[in-house]
This record gives C-alpha cells, structure tokens and sequence, in this order.
C-alpha cells in the first residue's frame, strides 16, 4: 500500500530557507485543501451518524479507537460530548493506545501492538449493541487494526476512518471513511493536515449525532450540563432566549428543573410539572413538546 501520508510534498521543497510568513502561507494552502476531501466523503460520513444515533437510542456504546494523536482526539472527543450535551459518559468512550500515560506523553511503541488492541476492546464487554470507529491516518496501525478485529468477532459494528485510500483499517470495516489531504508539509507528520482532518471529522459526527438526538434546539445547546458559573449564565441566557422569559424566570424554572435547560425551557412554555416534563423528554423531542399542540 502506498500512503499518500508519507509521501513528500512538492509544496514543502526549500521551506527551510523560506522566511516565516512564507512557511504560514504554505501551511495555510495546504489546510485549505481539508474541507473540499471531507466533502466527498459526506455519504460514508453520513452512514457512520446514522449507526452512532442508533447505537445510542437502541442503548450501546459507541468506542472511538486510536494511537498517538488519532488517539488523543478520540480521548478529546469522547471527554467533551458529556459537558457539551448532558449524554451520559458511558455513551461515548475512547480507547488510545498506551492508556492514560499516552494521552499527555509520547508512549509510541504502543501503537505496534496488534494483540493489545484486542484486549483492549474485550475488556470492555463490547457486544453487538456497540459501535466501534478505529480511527488512524496511515490506515495501518496494528493497534487499531486489532481492535476492530476483535470488535468484529464480537458483533459489533466497525467504522474504519483514514487519511489513506484502501487500507487494512476500512478494508476491515463495514463504513469506510477515507478523507485523503495529500502529503503532510512535514513529511509524514499526521497530526497537522491529517490530524485537522481527524478533528473536523469526528466533530462533524458527534455534533450531528446530538442534533439528531434532540440535545440541540435551534442551534442553542440545550443538553449542556450546568456544573460551574459561566455554565449557569449561559443556561440562563438560552432558556431566556428560546422561551423570551426575563432572567429572574429563566434562573427560577432552572433551579426549578435541576439546572436542565430543556426541563426549564418546558416548564415555561407549557403546563407540565418537572417530573412530567423529564418522562416526555424520554420519548419526545423538546421542539414536539413545546410546538403547538405539543403536550396533547
């Protein structure tokens, strides 16, 4: 297999003698290239969405799974959905090759061990209810590939994600993603074009997921979780917004509903009680329940 992230790229020749706006144009240019690739990948990106919301409505577990800084983003990912969107923690959760020493340090070998993949992912009941995403810019990595081998021998659903065409990781894979940026303008460097990549992609993703979820209303994160001040601000500042209450009323129904905007936002828009409104958001949406009608 040939990987294009190897590769050196022609834009890169003499970069050493160029001054430092040069090298930033460079950087940039290439960069520009990353969101015209991901938009030909837009129908495997969308298959691999609709798998994630139905991992989560049907009650698995989606595991995103890399080594090095593909492992790390997946850590990042994984750790940032429950703040944002109030999903449970054990919804979404990351594997990186190495464990938690190689999510702050170089822990490189790590990612060579084909074996330790796989027992990884066994370790964590994984069955055919979960969803697993190997994500890896080569492709190739052995870590990666032995958890989506023994994710696959223990039913569940794989995604494979690259920066490469026709790797070992899609090929092993029931959706492929395969976003190819071109050589790195530091040869072989995955985490500058190829780790944006990974990021945008993976965000492109979850973000979608929790839309479809109901965790967003209107563009307003209604599913965040409101555990220190600026959190409580902006839940203030929603609820106010989707409900046009003053801030008093917005602050009175969220303390009310436990600090959960989208209980707040019901309690002010429709005659439920707070427990009434947490059992209709177990099966409606919060746009169902405050349309028009909405209540029944």
């Amino acid at each position: 297999m040939s990987r294009v992230t190897e590769r050196r790229n022609p834009a890169s020749r003499g970069i050493d003698e160029k001054s430092i706006h040069e090298i930033l144009e460079v950087i940039n240019a290439e960069d520009a290239k990353i969101a015209e690739a991901i938009h030909q990948q837009l129908p495997g990106i969308e298959k691999a969405v609709e798998r994630i919301v139905s991992t989560i409505k049907s009650g698995g577990c989606v595991y995103l799974a890399g080594a090095g800084s593909s492992g790390r983003l997946c850590v990042l990912e994984a750790a940032e959905i429950p703040p944002t969107y109030g999903l449970s923690p054990d919804r979404i959760k990351a594997l990186i090759a190495g464990g938690v020493p190689a999510i702050v340090g170089s822990v490189e070998a790590a990612e060579d061990d084909r074996v330790n993949g796989g027992m990884d992912i066994a370790g964590l009941d994984v069955g055919d209810s979960d969803l697993v995403i190997g994500v890896a810019a080569s492709g190739s990595t052995p870590y990666v590939l032995g958890v989506m081998e023994k994710a696959r021998e223990l039913g569940a659903f794989t995604v494979g994600f690259s920066c490469n065409k026709d790797t070992p990781l899609c090929r092993l894979a029931e959706i492929a993603i395969e976003v190819v940026v071109g050589p790195e303008v530091v040869s072989g460097s995955t985490r500058m074009k190829a780790g944006s990549t990974q990021k945008m992609v993976l965000n492109m993703m979850t973000t979608t997921a929790m839309i479809r979820l109901g965790l967003v209303y209107d563009g307003w994160m209604v599913g965040l979780q409101a555990t220190n001040s600026k959190l409580k601000e902006r839940s203030k500042r929603i609820v106010a917004e989707i409900t046009g209450a003053g801030d008093a009323d917005a602050g009175e129904a969220l303390r009310a509903a436990g600090w959960d905007v989208r209980v707040a936002i019901v309690l002010l828009l429709t005659d439920l009680s707070p427990d009434e409104a947490v059992e209709a958001l177990k099966s409606r949406s919060l746009r169902q329940i405050i349309s028009p009608g909405g209540t029944g």
